[in-house]
């Protein structure tokens, strides 16, 4: 295959993925249902971790996972299913209530739960506390075609986490023909610019700030040194 169709067959795909709305369905290892999918009562499930709370310690503590994944994330699915209860909406996943919810000019509530309970899902399920320390096959080769190295997007995603001002997030995502990192506030998502999100990092301050306080910087090396999951986010790719 020559440079140019290897080219088209990336863009081709990445618009397929976002454009069809299967943009995550390559996450079928998020569990064995749809992590992003409602259940047969309409309602959305809060995913179990796919590890113990004390696992990812100590780059990330039990203390941390027990607030942000046990009250936090969980807070977020608890009022995104009474709203969408109380509002009679039927949904079949987070993405299509959250892309729904930020055109309407009373969506802000909701959208905020919704694509909350989506981005911090893609966060837990993102992280692992004995995966690969470096990505391999295809998305290394993406890697080095988009930013010149591992080093060089560590580095790109390193900065887009500390410079957010505020609560937000850091994602590295598909976009047309190549990989892209890119920041978002508060609970905005890649998806509503037609980005196909591969990997997340939380930085709003319940994410770290009982292990290391105004220290967004170290968390960050540790999440990205120690607690990526490589194989998932290439996963995510494709």
């Amino acid at each position: 295959m020559t440079q140019a169709q290897n080219s088209l067959s990336r863009r081709s795909f990445c618009k397929y993925a976002v454009g069809a709305g299967v943009a995550l369905a390559s996450l079928s290892a998020l569990s064995s249902v749809a992590a992003f999918a409602a259940g047969p009562a309409g309602g959305f499930a809060l995913p179990p971790l796919p590890y113990a709370e004390n696992a990812l310690a100590p780059h990330i503590s039990a203390n941390t996972v027990g607030f942000h994944y046990g009250k936090h994330t969980k807070a977020y699915y608890d009022t995104v299913n009474k709203m969408i209860a109380e509002q009679g909406r039927a949904a079949d996943s987070l993405e299509a209530v959250f892309l729904e919810a930020a055109g309407r000019p009373d969506g802000a509530a909701l959208f905020n739960n919704a694509a909350q309970a989506f981005n911090h899902t893609f966060y837990w399920k993102g992280l692992t506390p004995g995966g690969p320390k470096a990505p391999g096959g295809k998305l290394a080769s993406w890697i080095d075609q988009s930013f010149g190295g591992f080093d060089a997007l560590k580095k790109e995603l390193t900065a887009a986490a500390v410079s957010q001002f505020g609560s937000g997030w850091a994602w590295l995502v598909c976009e047309g023909d190549r990989l892209r990192v890119v920041k978002t506030s508060n609970a905005e998502n890649p998806l509503q610019k037609e980005q196909k999100p591969l990997l997340t990092i939380d930085v709003w301050e319940h994410a770290y700030y009982l292990d290391y306080q105004n220290r967004r910087p170290d968390y960050v090396k540790a999440v990205l040194d120690n607690l990526v999951n490589w194989d998932l986010v290439a996963a995510n790719l494709g």
